[in-house]
């Protein structure tokens, strides 16, 4: 991200082809190769979680990325499980290097790519995270997503793993699943896999660098995700005037009111930190045309 750019909040989704969104976010009748153009129009980042589970994308689709992403927009990757879970961040350095090679034409709409560590990969295994951290190139924020429980009980494991975030800059990843698991999932099929896939851990507010990841798991009951959202408010607009750049990925159990629960939610950070206001939705705005 470049140093003259002025501190802002990026708001983003957990991925941007979902056609559920069509009607709403998206054109109702719109084909699937506009969507990129159509999503960045109105939040300015994304997750990347599809290289998680599929590595590398090939060379002419982040060529096309990089046609359809404006400037200012920035791309969230995850680090490929088969780097995190499968070798356990051992023996990495050049499946990482052929990772950020392929990414090379996103270079500057590149934001902080993510570490999503094993639920199992505990504090024994900090050496393998610092040695990654000691490669990381210094112009790619890093975010990292632990999710081990000896990392939420303010002991000496979670220290260390503090500590050496800190040391790199790195951004520990604020894994907010207090509205997913407020509630039971009942025979709520979204709500079933979505608290069978997140882990039920404490929610650490800490900014470890100057990018701050939120991610927010909300509920299918958009009134639990504004109770639960409310203190979030104060500190991303904290973190903005202290000059950093926090991240937010707005989730839902099934995703399908997502972008206009994030709309939602960036409105009431907007008004309490003197945010530009988001572009209306293609789809919405196309509607009122007819």
């Amino acid at each position: 991200m470049a140093a003259s750019e002025p501190p802002r909040l990026h708001l983003g989704l957990p991925m941007w082809a979902n056609l559920d969104w069509r009607g709403g976010l998206y054109p109702p009748h719109g084909g699937s190769d506009d969507l990129l153009g159509d999503y960045a129009r109105v939040f300015s980042s994304v997750e990347g979680n599809t290289t998680f589970y599929s590595g590398a994308p090939r060379a002419e689709t982040v060529a096309a990325w990089a046609r359809q992403a404006p400037a200012g927009f920035r791309f969230c990757f995850k680090l490929p499980s088969s780097l995190t879970h499968e070798r356990r961040l051992v023996d990495v350095a050049a499946g990482f290097d052929d990772f950020l090679a392929a990414l090379a034409p996103l270079h500057d709409r590149l934001g902080p790519m993510m570490v999503q560590l094993p639920r199992d990969f505990g504090a024994e295994e900090l050496p393998r995270l610092e040695a990654l951290l000691d490669r990381w190139p210094s112009w790619l924020p890093c975010a990292v997503e632990v999710r081990h429980r000896e990392f939420f009980h303010k002991g000496s494991a979670e220290a260390a793993l503090n500590r050496l975030l800190i040391s790199h800059g790195a951004n520990r990843v604020m894994l907010d699943v207090r509205p997913l698991f407020s509630t039971a999932a009942g025979d709520h099929p979204g709500m079933q896999k979505a608290q069978y896939e997140k882990p039920k851990r404490p929610l650490h507010v800490i900014s470890t660098g100057e990018f701050p990841v939120v991610r927010f798991i909300g509920n299918v009951d958009e009134s639990i995700n504004i109770d639960y959202f409310t203190p979030w408010i104060e500190r991303l607009a904290l973190w903005i005037k202290q000059g950093k750049t926090p991240f937010l990925f707005v989730h839902t159990a099934d995703n399908r009111r997502a972008p206009q629960l994030a709309r939602r939610l960036y409105s009431s950070v907007a008004a309490r930190a003197g945010l530009p206001p988001m572009a209306d939705f293609p789809g919405e705005r196309q509607a009122t045309l007819f």
